[in-house]
């Protein structure tokens, strides 16, 4: 499987500006970013779920 060498990282920021402009990059990175920031939260809080054990209640 090839790797994103930094010639193909360069290649894709140079068509991100000119596919969607300078003044609009920063605000879809922003919104990138909250994205995975959500993400983030989400599956932490599912993961947080399955460590708690669950409530067993005494039978006596």
């Amino acid at each position: 499987m090839p790797t994103v060498g930094i010639g193909s990282l360069i290649i894709i920021a140079i068509a991100a500006l000119l596919i969607f402009g300078p003044k609009k990059l920063p605000e879809l990175g922003r919104a990138a970013g909250d994205t995975l920031k959500e993400f983030k939260n989400a599956t932490k809080g599912l993961a947080d779920d399955e460590d708690k054990p669950a409530d067993k209640k005494d039978p006596q």
